[in-house]
């Protein structure tokens, strides 16, 4: 049986699509796949949908079967071999819930992440300083062992070197005045986020907006969301909706693109870049 993970790497995602891809071409059912393997069908589609690691023995006589020339399976052995292997994160799986090591994993795949935050500071653009205290104080879910805080403080600390890295996503945040207006811990604490907010702002791949409390209510009031775009055409769009407890995780396209309209309507809505500075220099003073 082929082991079940928390949470699939975008290569495994890639892989699993286009394995299902070169089952259909060839003509075999699932269930035809599965007498191949002495599995069920349904394990042929947990492995199709990335529910479960790719196996090399197993692939080793779906490819032949599948009529996938050697050298071309010799690829997909050895692509499945690296995407296999577990994504830094998982050094945190102590403290990491299954529902979250997912968004790591499409985070670290994605090539434009946009998101829409009411209530507090993105994790990617959080100081250290700010993170532990929405840790410690429970506004993202009930945390009590200070080791446990810790080592969530080094995960989205370790997180933020995807903003600079060379083949950095592009990044687009929308923030309610509301993240800037509440209070978190100091006045101190919240005048170094602000001073990470101005420094990020600057790095030619990230963008920050300021949707201001005078300009009304608008689309992404009702909840945070964040949208990923990848670079390969296996994998949809997705939206990340957060919860006390858990997550969504939505593909549809139907659900995907009203939350892209939402988010439009958002960018429009909210002040420019240039207004937004403005407004960071302003909150910064008055702390």
């Amino acid at each position: 049986m082929s082991e079940p993970r928390s949470a699939p790497t975008i290569g495994q995602l890639v892989l699993s699509r286009q394995l299902q891809a070169r089952r259909t071409k060839a003509g075999l059912s699932r269930d035809e796949a599965g007498k191949l393997l002495r599995v069920t069908a349904a394990t042929i589609r947990r492995m199709e949908m990335a529910e479960v690691t790719l196996k090399i023995p197993y692939l080793q006589i779906l490819l032949p079967a599948y009529g996938v020339p050697d050298d071309e399976a010799a690829v997909f052995l050895r692509l499945t071999d690296e995407a296999n292997r577990p994504g830094w994160w998982q050094r945190f799986h102590d403290v990491l819930p299954d529902w979250f090591s997912g968004y790591v994993s499409l985070e670290e795949a994605a090539r434009t992440i946009r998101t829409y935050e009411p209530h507090f500071v993105p994790g990617l653009i959080q100081t250290e300083d700010y993170a532990r205290e929405i840790l410690t104080t429970g506004a993202v879910g009930r945390m009590t062992d200070p080791h446990r805080i810790e080592r969530h403080v080094a995960l989205r600390m370790e997180r933020q070197d995807l903003l600079t890295r060379p083949d950095a996503p592009a990044y687009w945040a929308v923030l309610d005045e509301t993240v800037l207006r509440r209070p978190v811990n100091s006045a101190a604490v919240m005048r170094a986020q602000i001073d990470r907010l101005m420094e990020v702002a600057e790095l030619p791949n990230v963008t920050i907006q300021i949707a201001e409390f005078s300009s009304g209510h608008h689309p992404g009031t009702y909840s945070p969301f964040v949208l990923f775009r990848f670079g390969v055409p296996e994998v949809p769009d997705m939206v990340y909706i957060e919860y006390l407890t858990g997550a969504l995780y939505l593909d549809e396209d139907s659900e995907v693109s009203q939350h892209m309209e939402a988010m439009d309507r958002v960018v429009a809505h909210a002040e420019s870049t240039s207004r937004t500075k403005e407004l960071l220099e302003k909150f910064r003073r008055e702390l």
